[in-house]
């Protein structure tokens, strides 16, 4: 159903084929039994970083690759296809996680632990969801207060994304005043005194290690402080474009794949004599599919290049965001209709994916809050 794209080079096209065979080679196979497991060998970190996809857009220097947001597109596209969600959350967990360190840290704090995490060595994770609130940033309560060459850290983050195994954790804390003006980014790593974590247990991305994290009075470098003191803000916003991006990529690469399963095994499956595919309302589930997939693509290409033109379309990324994750939603709901009995048992990617729909309307900005943002940002 895919069609040609003037968005992508024949660069795109070969990172595109790389990343389809490594799919299904290294993920695919596995992806069930991940799942049950509630997790995934760390050795995919370096077969990814083997293949250029850890390193996109990370500064050259350490270790990084120069891209486009197309990359990151296929990326999101084409790492769907193993219909594990929790794997492509976890694995690219260092796409939230890292790029206020690349944007905003000091050059040895760069040094430090870029190289590693784009090699695959070390897992990064971004945590600013608090207990008590989650899209509400500007009033996050944990806190770092200034001791000497240290911060004393304490309060507590949840829903972490590779919060049980992450190496290096980005975290939003209160340094300074009430409000967004007091808000910094402080770099704590894992074996930190007083850091604990507590796994978490979803309906879905079951393969992802998600977590709880405490801090009790961590004794944490200064030289771990991401950009200026109470300015950390801005590296959170600085974040949002390209995160609600990734998740629109995701989201429409899982609606494809989706629609992929269903027709196939419409393809396959007999009823009253005849494949399903020849019953008229099962091709008309189809079409609707093909047709919420080709809009929610082309939205999604066309903002990928307004960013790539240095502008901020963020109402319209915003309606990205929730026109992708209600693609899915609609696409999931359909396969798993089509499968009828055998796309509500475990195994099934179509089942994995249906499971794994609302942490996409959630994650990332809620549904929501993505509504109202768009309708300041458009001057209502």
């Amino acid at each position: 159903m895919q069609q040609a794209s003037p968005y992508y080079s024949a660069e795109h096209q070969a990172f595109r084929e790389q990343l389809r065979r490594f799919v299904a080679r290294e993920i695919e196979p596995y992806a069930d039994a991940w799942d049950e497991a509630g997790e995934f060998p760390r050795e995919l970190y370096r077969k990814a970083a083997a293949i250029g996809l850890l390193q996109l857009n990370f500064p050259e220097a350490y270790g990084g690759v120069k891209a486009d947001r197309f990359f990151a597109v296929i990326a999101g596209q084409e790492l769907a296809r193993g219909g594990a969600g929790g794997v492509c959350a976890s694995l690219l967990s260092h796409t939230i996680g890292a790029p206020p360190i690349a944007k905003l840290g000091s050059d040895e704090l760069k040094a430090r632990v870029l190289p590693g995490i784009l090699a695959g060595e070390k897992i990064s994770a971004l945590a600013i969801t608090e207990p008590g609130g989650g899209s509400d940033v500007a009033n996050l309560r944990t806190t770092a207060r200034r001791d000497g060459d240290d911060y004393i850290v304490k309060g507590e983050k949840t829903f972490i994304t590779s919060g049980m195994r992450a190496d290096y954790y980005t975290v939003a804390l209160r340094t300074g005043g009430t409000g967004m003006g007091g808000i910094s980014l402080l770099l704590i790593e894992r074996d930190t005194p007083g850091f604990t974590r507590t796994p978490l247990r979803k309906m879905g991305w079951w393969a992802s290690d998600t977590a709880t994290l405490h801090f009790d009075e961590c004794r944490v470098p200064a030289a771990n402080l991401i950009g200026a003191e109470n300015a950390g803000f801005l590296g959170i916003m600085l974040n949002f474009n390209d995160e609600r991006l990734g998740l629109a990529a995701s989201c429409a690469g899982f609606a494809r794949t989706a629609y992929d399963e269903a027709v196939a095994y419409a393809r396959q499956r007999e009823t009253f004599g005849k494949p399903l595919i020849k019953h008229q309302v099962i091709r008309h589930k189809l079409v609707d599919m093909a047709q919420q997939i080709h809009a929610t693509e082309a939205m999604l290409e066309n903002i990928a290049w307004r960013l790539d033109q240095g502008e901020s379309p963020v109402a319209e990324l915003c309606m990205l965001k929730n026109q992708a994750t209600q693609t899915l939603a609609f696409c999931a709901s359909e396969a798993v209709q089509i499968f009828g009995g055998a796309g509500y048992m475990r195994g099934a990617k179509v089942e994995r994916i249906y499971r794994e729909v609302k942490v996409n309307a959630i994650g990332g900005g809620a549904e929501e809050i993505m509504k109202d943002l768009a309708s300041r940002q458009l001057g209502w």
